[in-house]
């Protein structure tokens, strides 16, 4: 959609959404990044899936990335708590084996391919390099980690440093990790982390699509009041 028509559409809605909302999207867009984003392959616990989603929304996250090969990404509406609608979920499972797929679908969109593991040395997490690009961080599932695939295909290795006994933190806990970190260290960068103007009114027209009661009707009904079609 063309930038005039995008503000045209977003001043419409907002003339329904309350002030304490409006307000709410303008600050949320802004802290929103595609910088960062996050893979998840085969995930299973619906609980573990939907904490990964609520914490993409509340460290700013847009895009998260499922991979479904033999497990179906299931969301779990007492844990989301309606975090799924801020957030756009892309799926992967039209092919038996779909990880190639996304690995070479977001290395397209010049992200690199980061493999969160506890079973490597290559980076820990306070050491990685923000400034060198965008980054997909791909977690797995929670008995047998990340697939071959994605190991064979990683750009680099991240490992969270642990000072315990046990082997490693499950899925949603690696996740919150990873994102608390990256989220806060992005922003001390200088990088240019934030989203594009275009993608800013795109996103806060969905948003307000969201917020406001028959929102996409209202629109719809507009654009042929405006001779659009």
């Amino acid at each position: 959609m063309e930038k005039d028509l995008l503000i045209r559409s977003i001043e419409f809605l907002e003339e329904f959404a309350t002030e304490k909302r409006r307000n709410l999207i303008n600050e949320n867009v802004d802290n929103r990044t595609r910088y960062i984003t996050v893979a998840l392959e085969n995930i299973f616990q619906p609980q573990n899936a939907s904490a990964v989603i609520r914490s993409c929304d509340c460290f700013g996250i847009q895009d998260l990335h499922v991979i479904e090969n033999s497990n179906e990404y299931t969301l779990n509406p007492d844990v989301v708590m309606g975090s799924s609608k801020w957030v756009d979920l892309h799926r992967y499972n039209e092919k038996d084996e779909n990880t190639l797929d996304t690995i070479n679908s977001l290395k397209e969109e010049g992200y690199r391919i980061v493999a969160t593991t506890p079973h490597t040395n290559d980076v820990l997490l306070p050491d990685f390099d923000l400034s060198k690009g965008k980054s997909a961080f791909f977690f797995g599932t929670e008995l047998t980690g990340l697939s071959d695939v994605v190991m064979d295909n990683a750009d680099e290795f991240v490992k969270i440093p642990m000072y315990g006994f046990t082997e490693s933190f499950n899925i949603s806990v690696s996740a919150a990790l990873v994102l608390n970190h990256l989220a806060t260290e992005v922003r001390r960068t200088g990088v240019n982390w934030k989203l594009s103007e275009q993608e800013r009114l795109e996103l806060k027209l969905e948003w307000l699509k969201k917020s406001v009661k028959r929102g996409d009707k209202l629109i719809e009904e507009q654009f042929r009041r405006w001779g659009i079609d």
